[in-house]
């Protein structure tokens, strides 16, 4: 019998940030999968759902969409990184045959925030043009000239600290608050100075780009009063709120589809310039426009992970044992955004009586970050690892049996047990997996080579949480869809949600489809962030799938004589147990006529009393070449912890993709700032270096057998960002063991390493 709805008040995590919402209770129970569970599809390798249309090709991406006299908008950008627009003359522009419509300031609704006079950063949205062709947009867009008032502007934040201009207009600081952030939990100076132990580093990591293969896109067609946005995307019910709101909308006014992603990486949470310019130009001109932002613009204005500075201060007893951790650490955020400070992580990975972090953020003229997976948490594990391992080296301990001796075993922030928490098994399978204890005898390649080791590990809330809905309907052939209002990065969503469907229906795999992406066709779901998505939305679609399978049964028993209760189901059959009676799910379906089965289910409130956190541990073995300064990452272990792995080949491929975005972290990516200009150096993907093929070592991924019930229905964590966390400072950290010395700055470049090298000639 199902209950009453009713709505409850709970706390979800996103992103490193804690959000309190009014959230629906299910309105039945459902037992959760335990790690005893003998489950058939939730668990298997199943093949990709869209693995074949994306092998041919076929792929529906925003870039690919074509819609009956579709035009193509150019973004028209400052080239000042601060000042006021005084005139902008279009007339070349208008001249140039092929161009439709131009766009300014006074063209577009004040609530898209396009086009603003004042100049904040180079690269700046000032004008769009929409022409019959892409080339001939850009053609155009060379042709608009601009008249600006160059003012002064700030880049760092030393300067953001001294400098009497402002960054942003109608901000009183340039300094958030005008000071520090501090947080503490016990009494880090009385800890420091009774400490035995105590090591200072001052370690800087880059500003990093998402640099995504598809880059951001909208393609927008208005039907009267109603408008479709095609958009890549991580949160299509987002977009439609912040179209529906910058455009005067109701929300029933606004479609947003995503049929195919190529990555976003925190970088499209929301509707951007290229969305508002798409919907802007389409309704003028009465048919579809599509707005792709080119690669320069991607690196200078779809977000940034920030740089950040830290002076790392940690205490311990002579036998290891922490008794403080100390941060001062500055972070500049761009002209704009949101930071989870690097600090958290501090006060979460290693156990520990006394932890005080003080962040300073500025904002300065320079592109806005945006959330860039793991945001805080991968810078912040860059200086608290590297000062784990100069702890260790004063102490002459091995820097494994340092973090092995202070394994935090409960959410020390809010006071509660985790619902699990297996660090010490991923650090003894990794420290196996990557011959740990024999690492001294593996000789390097040549004679000015130096062979190192290095560990690092990771801590990242996964617990997901609502709001999530899934619908799951069984159609007249027996045949299943799930309905749900998610978006698949590239991630595999699709397979996942059907193997679940297919589990909790006992249903063939073949049979059940997804079909997410679409604001018009499934019910509400969130982002795609914060390792979210399959801890939030496979409840709700096990809760569906249950659901329906309960009707299904329902009916069988109607059309078989016995009670529902004598019913199971496996492999798309309904059977009578203890007998050979049963019928396929088509039959029973069939005799329903135009009765559809339909199954409802929602995501529950998280637990309160327990943290629910994905951990691991990485482990890098380098080759570092004395002579260029250059790093060859040649092998990395991971081991993570991350409850029921739902499909082991999607989540290896986690795994690896996050191991090769903190390798580029690690190693190559920066952002180079001309500070006389404003202007940034790498502007495209031949400046700006990520790794390729020939880049990447070997990735042993591997996650620990187990669910955790408590965690959700299903018993999965989230797995996305855990993956990066660690992968740069264990880079790090096998570089300084290579060399005898470190390399406090990031990305380990081939003069930064020679100059620690001349730094450690006598």
């Amino acid at each position: 019998m199902k209950g009453t709805p009713r709505f409850v008040t709970t706390t979800v995590e996103v992103e490193g940030r804690t959000e309190e919402r009014v959230v629906e209770v299910p309105a039945f129970p459902v037992e959760p999968w335990g790690p005893e569970a003998q489950l058939k599809h939730v668990g298997a390798r199943a093949r990709r759902a869209d693995g074949l249309l994306k092998t041919m090709g076929r792929a529906p991406y925003v870039t690919d969409v074509r819609r009956p006299n579709q035009a193509y908008a150019a973004i028209v950008r400052s080239d000042v990184a601060r000042g006021r627009v005084l005139s902008i003359d279009t007339a070349a522009a208008r001249a140039l045959p092929g161009v439709l419509d131009i766009i300014t300031h006074a063209d577009v609704p004040a609530r898209t925030r396009l086009f603003l006079p004042e100049i904040t950063y180079l690269g700046q949205p000032l004008a769009a043009i929409c022409a019959t062709t892409p080339a001939i947009a850009e053609a155009a867009a060379a042709l608009i000239c601009i008249e600006t008032e160059r003012l002064p502007h700030i880049t760092t934040v030393s300067e953001a600290e001294t400098s009497t201009a402002l960054a942003r207009p109608g901000h009183s600081h340039n300094l958030m608050g005008g000071g520090p952030k501090v947080v503490e939990r016990g009494d880090v100076s009385a800890a420091l100075a009774a400490a035995e132990v105590v090591i200072t580093r001052e370690v800087r990591t880059p500003c990093a780009l998402h640099s995504a293969l598809e880059p951001h896109a909208a393609v927008a067609e208005w039907e009267g009063d109603r408008v479709t946005v095609w958009e890549s995307t991580q949160g299509i019910f987002r977009v439609r709120d912040n179209v529906a709101k910058a455009f005067g909308l109701s929300l029933a006014q606004v479609r947003v589809i995503c049929e195919a992603m190529g990555g976003g990486f925190g970088a499209k949470n929301n509707a951007g310039a290229h969305t508002f310019i798409a919907v802007a130009f389409a309704k003028r001109l009465g048919h579809a426009v599509a707005c792709v932002v080119d690669r320069p613009g991607e690196q200078i204005d779809t977000g940034n992970r920030p740089s950040t500075w830290q002076r790392v201060t940690i205490a311990a007893t002579r036998d290891g044992q922490l008794t403080a951790i100390d941060l001062e650490a500055t972070v500049p955020l761009g002209i704009s955004g949101w930071e989870e400070s690097p600090g958290d992580i501090y006060h979460e990975l290693y156990a520990c009586p006394n932890v005080r972090t003080s962040v300073r953020i500025a904002y300065v003229n320079t592109g806005a970050m945006a959330a860039f997976r793991a945001p805080g948490h991968a810078e912040g594990s860059v200086g608290l690892e590297m000062g784990m391992n100069a702890l260790a080296q004063a102490l002459a301990m091995d820097p494994l049996a340092l973090r092995e001796r202070n394994i935090a075993t409960h959410d020390q922030r809010r006071g509660r047990p985790y619902t699990g928490n297996r660090l010490a098994e991923c650090y003894a399978e990794g420290a196996r997996r990557i011959g740990w204890a024999a690492r001294a005898t593996r000789a390097p390649s040549a004679p000015h080579r130096r062979r190192g080791f290095g560990v690092a590990s990771q801590v990242w809330s996964t617990g997901g949480g609502p709001p999530a809905y899934a619908t799951v309907r069984l159609n007249p052939d027996g045949t299943a869809e799930v309905l749900a209002g998610s978006q698949d990065l590239g991630t595999g969503t699709r397979t996942i949600l059907a193997q679940v469907a297919a589990e909790a229906l006992g249903h063939r795999l073949d049979a059940v489809r997804a079909v997410i992406g679409d604001t018009a066709t499934g019910p509400y779901n969130g982002n795609s962030w914060g390792s979210m998505t399959v801890a939030s939305l496979t409840p709700a679609v096990r809760m569906a799938a249950e659901d329906a399978r309960r009707a299904l049964l329902d009916a069988a028993a109607g059309i078989l004589n016995v009670a529902v209760d004598r019913l199971a189901t496996h492999e798309g059959r309904v059977a009578v147990r203890d007998d050979e009676r049963s019928l396929a799910f088509g039959e029973v379906t069939a005799k329903l006529g135009n009765v559809m089965i339909q199954g409802h289910g929602s995501r529950g409130p998280n637990l309160d009393a327990a943290g629910i956190v994905t951990t691991g541990a990485q482990f890098a073995e380098v080759e570092v070449d004395t002579e260029t300064g250059v790093v060859r990452v040649l092998r990395i272990v991971a081991v993570h912890d991350a409850g029921r792995i739902v499909n082991p080949t999607l989540a290896e491929s986690q795994l690896e993709g996050g191991i090769i975005q903190g390798l580029g972290y690690a190693c190559f990516e920066e952002r180079p700032l001309d500070a006389r200009m404003g202007r940034p150096l790498a502007l495209g993907l031949h400046d700006y270096k990520i790794p390729t093929h020939a880049d990447i070592p070997l990735i042993d991924g591997h996650f620990l057998d187990g669910a955790d019930p408590q965690a959700n229905t299903v018993g999965a964590r989230g797995i996305a960002e855990p993956a990066i966390i660690p992968t740069a400072p264990a880079i790090a950290g096998a570089v300084a063991d290579a060399l005898g010395v470190e390399v406090p700055d990031l990305p380990l470049t081939p003069w930064r390493v020679l100059a620690a090298l001349q730094r450690r000639s006598p």
